[in-house]
Order: structure tokens, then C-alpha cells, then sequence
């Protein structure tokens, strides 16, 4: 998999990597050179004295050091580039694959994972590249090479090289596969620490509230330390392998000069020879330690690996047709067809048998008791879940044959728990219609009820929001949300429990500015409080998934009996609401 992933994008750069190979190929051809020429010059030049030799093949070997060093460079530069291109494109294809998931798939990896996947794992692979780059080429021609040079200058010593390259070779083999599952526990496990931290900044009023600093510590403190227990054990592997490479490169190279010195005292190999095999020796456990360092690396990058390619592969659960159509009737409004929804592997429809109608310039609302499946219901008509059963249709169409990004393009969709990014004022409202012009932001603004406080802060509209919207209340939060989706003036308006923080003197002023804003739009409404739909022109009650009840406020106190136990609960029945 780790293979594949990187052929995959280093196939995108193949400039990159022919140049990479044949400057590697010839940098290393140098290196393998430069024994020979000193053993020349200890054997032809320094034993006999010649000066001019001496001088002749020093030049000689100068030019091939500069040779090897501009190579090695150039290497180096396109092995880089090529390396953070590949790791752009994977953050670039993980990215777009993420953005098509539905909630169903985001939910299965988690936030923090997905975070983690994108951003650590990525770096892993690419790391992996690098290395790739600069040892994958010049390891395996040193090795080979030195071998076969090593032979050529002594070759009564051969079988020392038999002996020294094996052996090195098997002792790495066993430790990196005891680093591979140490590696694959690492990523899991700063996947967990990366969850719990995340949980405890963005819920820190929470933890302060019911006075839970001491157990999210130690809860923090568990994943740390088996993080750090899976990162010691790795970290133990790791330790053991440069002194086994030095250990073993030293018992080479005393074994040479042990059986080189006789074989020097007998006249079979000369003192040029000798050293050249020594330098060769080197040369071999060198391009062997650093394929060492790759193969300990690659273990980790083959879970990183691993985890990319899951995120890859997945296909997300709501599929665009392969043949969408536009949407073109505005004036279709929203319908609900038998509509039913189950989770995989669940017993029980969440939703089943859902039919109704939402015609544009009527508000349709929706209640029911918690876990009755309002938010899904609502999720189904922008597709971020699809229908297992019946169908949903906007403008008259399936939205299963809808463009996904037409069909979101004239929805208005202000989600439970309302999310603001990181900028101003103005550029969160303008998520919902780029190129809005001021006048417009401050026209949604007054609709939403948001324009006095917008007009109260230092900047204004430049007034900079945090990620998330911190920042701000959580009224003001909602009702930027609901400025974000009147500005783009869609077909269609979900509302889902978006008047939850509002007192009732903004949430009443809200509604009857809503009414023109709305009036050739289908509008949806998900509401807690009776209050803030007894207006609605027709109220669908949940329960269990089911609808209990359909009508308007009057009909339903008296024909539902669920209606009238949550009107009951908010209301005195005689009052007027």
C-alpha cells in the first residue's frame, strides 16, 4: 500500500524522478570511484615516489569529489521538489475526498483522526520520500558496487564481504519487523491523544463548570503515557540499530586488517589494495545503515500509509447521479415521499413513512420529543443523508438526480449548533454569497436581527470572529448564521433549532422580519419552543420517527395528543399564543 501510494503521486513528477536516479547513479558512481584512484596513488605513486602521478591522479580524484558533489545536489534539490509536490497532492486529494463525505463517513473516522490523517500522516509519507530520494538510488549501487570493486582490488578477501553483509543485513531484518506493529500503536494511540485534547479546549467551559480539570488530566495523562509507553518501545528498537550497524562495520573492518596484513606479509594484495577494500568495507555497511534508516522509517509511513489510503478508497454514502439534472422550478417547493432512513447495521428506521408537502411562501415546522429524528429529517433534503426508503424531491425533482452543489446552492441551511469560521463579521456572511456587497451583508444583518450589535463592535463588519465563533454569544452566533443563509435568498430555508438562544423579544421581532424575507421560499423550521411556531402554516409532529401529527396549531391541541403534552409543558392552553 505504501508502495502503491507513492508511485501513485511521484508518477505525477517524472522529470523529478528520472533526474533524481541518474544524478544519484552518477554521484554514486563517483564515490565508488575515489578508492581505487588512492589506491592507485599509494600503489604506483607514493611506493615509487612519482610525483607527477601523484599529481596527476589527485586531480583526477578532485575532479570527481566535485563531480559527486554537484550531482548529490542536484539530486537533492529535484528529490525535494518532488517529495513536497507528492505530499501537497495527497493533503490536496484527502481534503477533496473528506469534503464529499457525508456525516455518516466523517462520524465513522472522527474529527480528530481525520485531522491527524491530513496533517501527521501525510508528513510521514513525505518524510518517507525524502529520504526515498537520496538512499533508495545511491544504497543499492554502493552496496552492489563496493561489493563488486571490493573483489576486483583483493580478491583473495572476498569471502569477508560474504560474511560481514549478510549477517548485517539479517540483524536490521529483525529489528525493523518488531518496530512494525510499535509504529502502527503510535498512530492509534496519538489519534486518542489528539481527540481528548481536542474535547478539552473546545469544551473547556464545560470542564471548568462542573469542576473536571483534575479528571480530563488524568484522562489526558492515561492516553499520553501509553502514547509515550508505544513511542519508548519503538524508540528502544531504534536505539539498538546504529550500534549494531557501527558493532558489526567494526568487526568487518578489523577482520580485513587482520587477514589483509598477512595477506599484505604473504605479496597477494598490496598496501594500495588494502586500504581501497577498507574504504569499500565502509562504503558497504554505509549504503547498508542507510537503508537501515529507510527501512526504519518505512514502517511507520506503511501504517501512515495504510490509514491515507482508507480515507481514499472510501466512498461516501451519498453518491451524485451519474446523470444530474438542474434544478429549474422554484416553485415546487419541498416534498417528502414515503421518506424513510435507517443506519447501517440498525435495528429500526430512524425515519419511516414521511409524507408531506412544503409549498414556497408557507413555514412547515417540525417538533417532537428528543431522538424523534427531527435533524434527520431535515438532513435529508440537502443530502447529507440519504433516503433508504421513499424519496425526498426539491423544485419537483429526486434530489437523488440533483447536482449535489445546485441543490445546496438553493438551500439555506442554519444547522443546530451554528459554526463560524475564523475571519469577520463580513466574511462568514459572505460563506453564504461571495460576492455580496456590503449593503447586502447589513440587509441580512437587520432581517436577523444582528445588525445593531454588528454596528456596536469596534470594526463593524471587519470585526475579526475566532474559529468557531468563541468570540461571540451564542444568540449573536445563531443569528450571523441566520444572516449567512438569507443572504444567498434561496429557494429553500432549513431552520434547525436556530432560535434556541434567542430571548423572546428577538425571537418574535426575528419572525415577522423573516415573513417578506421568506416569502416565495419553502421554509422548514425545527423547533424546541411552541412559541416559536404557532404561526406555522402547517406543523409536523414526530415521534419515534413517525409522524404523529400533521396541521396547524389550533387542530392539533386538540386532534395530538403528543402535540398536546409538549404544548402543555411550554404553555397554559387558555392563553394566548
Amino acid at each position: 500500500m505504501l508502495t502503491q501510494l507513492i508511485r501513485t503521486y511521484l508518477a505525477r513528477y517524472p522529470f523529478h524522478v528520472v533526474a533524481v536516479i541518474g544524478l544519484q547513479a552518477v554521484a554514486t558512481a563517483a564515490m565508488l570511484y575515489l578508492p581505487t584512484l588512492n589506491a592507485d596513488i599509494i600503489d604506483k605513486g607514493v611506493a615509487l615516489g612519482d610525483t607527477g602521478y601523484i599529481m596527476n591522479i589527485g586531480g583526477w580524484m578532485l575532479l570527481v569529489t566535485v563531480v559527486q558533489i554537484v550531482c548529490t545536489l542536484a539530486s537533492q534539490y529535484f528529490g525535494a521538489r518532488a517529495a513536497l509536490g507528492a505530499g501537497r497532492d495527497i493533503r490536496h486529494d484527502l481534503l477533496h475526498r473528506i469534503n464529499t463525505f457525508s456525516a455518516r463517513e466523517v462520524g465513522s473516522f472522527g474529527a480528530p483522526s481525520l485531522i491527524t490523517r491530513t496533517t501527521n500522516d501525510v508528513q510521514q509519507v513525505q518524510l518517507l520520500i525524502v529520504m526515498s530520494t537520496a538512499i533508495l538510488v545511491m544504497a543499492p549501487i554502493m552496496c552492489v558496487g563496493g561489493i563488486a570493486m571490493g573483489i576486483h582490488v583483493a580478491p583473495s578477501l572476498w569471502w569477508l564481504l560474504l560474511v560481514a553483509v549478510p549477517f548485517l543485513g539479517v540483524t536490521m531484518s529483525v529489528i525493523i519487523a518488531k518496530m512494525i506493529p510499535g509504529f502502527r500503536a503510535m498512530q492509534v494511540r496519538l489519534d486518542a491523544v489528539n481527540r481528548i485534547l481536542r474535547e478539552q479546549v473546545t469544551g473547556i467551559r464545560v470542564v471548568r463548570a462542573f469542576v473536571r480539570e483534575r479528571h480530563e488530566m488524568d484522562r489526558f495523562s492515561v492516553a499520553n503515557d501509553q502514547l509515550s509507553a508505544s513511542t519508548l518501545l519503538v524508540g528502544r528498537l531504534m536505539a539498538m540499530m546504529l550500534p549494531s550497524v557501527m558493532l558489526i562495520t567494526n568487526l568487518a573492518i578489523v577482520a580485513i586488517i587482520w587477514f589483509g596484513g598477512h595477506a599484505v606479509s604473504d605479496g597477494t594484495v598490496e598496501i594500495g589494495a588494502l586500504t581501497a577494500l577498507m574504504s569499500y568495507a565502509m562504503q558497504i555497511m554505509m549504503s547498508v545503515m542507510m537503508a537501515s534508516f529507510l527501512a526504519m522509517m518505512a514502517p511507520r509511513a506503511a501504517v501512515c500509509a495504510e490509514r491515507i489510503t482508507e480515507v481514499l478508497e472510501t466512498e461516501t454514502s451519498v453518491r451524485p447521479p451519474v446523470r444530474s439534472v438542474g434544478f429549474t422550478d422554484r416553485g415546487a417547493g419541498v416534498e417528502f415521499v414515503g421518506a424513510g432512513f435507517r443506519y447501517p447495521r440498525a435495528d429500526e428506521n430512524v425515519l419511516a413513512d414521511i409524507d408531506f408537502r412544503v409549498t414556497p411562501g408557507t413555514t412547515t415546522a417540525i417538533v417532537g420529543s428528543t431522538g424523534s429524528g427531527k435533524t434527520t429529517l431535515l438532513g435529508l433534503v440537502p443530502r447529507l443523508f440519504d433516503v433508504t426508503d421513499g424519496s425526498v424531491r426539491v423544485g419537483g425533482t429526486d434530489v437523488a438526480e440533483l447536482d449535489p452543489d445546485e441543490l445546496r446552492s438553493v438551500i439555506g441551511l442554519v444547522p443546530q449548533r451554528p459554526y463560524l469560521f475564523s475571519g469577520t463579521v463580513a466574511s462568514n456572511v459572505r460563506h453564504g454569497k461571495p460576492d455580496a456587497t456590503d449593503d447586502e451583508i447589513w440587509d441580512a444583518l437587520q432581517v436577523a436581527q444582528a445588525a445593531d450589535f454588528v454596528a456596536a463592535m469596534p470594526d463593524g463588519l471587519d470585526t475579526p470572529i475566532a474559529q468557531g465563533g468563541t468570540t461571540v454569544s451564542g444568540g449573536q452566533r445563531q443569528r450571523l448564521a441566520i444572516a449567512r443563509a438569507l443572504i444567498r435568498r434561496p429557494a429553500v430555508y432549513l431552520f434547525d433549532d436556530s432560535f434556541s438562544a434567542l430571548d423572546l423579544t428577538t425571537d418574535a421581532k426575528l419572525r415577522a422580519a423573516l415573513k417578506p424575507a421568506t416569502a416565495d421560499s419553502s421554509v422548514l423550521i425545527v423547533a424546541q419552543r411552541i412559541s416559536t411556531i404557532v404561526d406555522a402554516d402547517q406543523i409536523v409532529v414526530l415521534d419515534r420517527g413517525r409522524i404523529v401529527g400533521l396541521g396547524r396549531h389550533d387542530a392539533l391541541l386538540t386532534s395530538c395528543e403528543t402535540y398536546a403534552e409538549i404544548a402543555r409543558s411550554q404553555l397554559s392552553i387558555g392563553e394566548p399564543a
